[in-house]
């Protein structure tokens, strides 16, 4: 399956956004804490579609940035909150910003140090994930180029029999999250947890097993 920028804004252009949750995740809720972040601080979300978590981590003092290629999706999670954005243009970016909020409508790639200065942390449910091995390499490679040395990100991934169905999501182990984020960072594993019972649209794809991980990175740490 090709991966790229086309593919994701068709899936927005159909509809077919079953990746998108109605609700706040409720690991961000939990979780969130241990990164100990001061009041204030600015994060970042990426692939961020029009994820409501965006508007929780608002609501929480922070300033947020996202990035997300389709800008159906853009628009939508403006619309859907009720909020008014202003639209400019930056390098190859249509930026959509608001007070607290600021979204970048573009391909992740294309994002420099610059547009995430002063970011302390981020927020990845469904960004690596909705990658292929060998794009995932690239991304945290990107990752580490662009963030600051310190910054902490909580990351969500699924790990499942990735022959038993083709993602997005894909599935992404343990040992990988060590393997892409170690050479030039800290890896903590805060929870994992069985969820194929919680999770029928996996059993009914013939999925045998489900663990979901919740990991919290640190970036080039000092």
């Amino acid at each position: 399956m090709n991966i790229d920028t086309d593919y994701w804004r068709e899936r927005w252009a159909r509809s077919e956004t079953g990746f998108h949750q109605k609700e706040i995740n409720p690991h961000l809720q939990r979780f969130w804490s241990a990164l100990n972040l001061a009041s204030g601080s600015r994060v970042f979300v990426p692939l961020c579609g029009k994820s409501r978590d965006m508007l929780w981590l608002h609501g929480q003092g922070h300033e947020v940035v996202g990035v997300e290629i389709s800008p159906l999706a853009v628009e939508a999670f403006f619309a859907e909150s009720g909020l008014h954005a202003s639209v400019t243009k930056h390098d190859t970016f249509n930026i959509y910003q608001t007070e607290g909020l600021r979204l970048y409508c573009g391909d992740f790639f294309q994002m420099t140090s610059e547009d995430v200065a002063g970011v302390s942390a981020v927020f990845d449910r469904a960004s690596l994930i909705a990658l292929p091995q060998p794009m995932r390499s690239a991304y945290a490679a990107h990752m580490q180029t662009i963030l600051a040395s310190g910054v902490k990100t909580l990351l969500v991934t699924f790990d499942y029999p990735q022959h038993e169905m083709q993602g997005p999501p894909f599935s992404v182990t343990e040992p990988e999250v060590r393997a892409l984020y170690e050479k030039a960072g800290e890896v903590r594993l805060l929870y994992s947890a069985d969820i194929l019972d919680k999770e029928p649209r996996f059993r009914d794809k013939g999925i045998t097993q489900l663990q979901e991980k919740i990991f919290l990175v640190t970036h080039n740490p000092p």
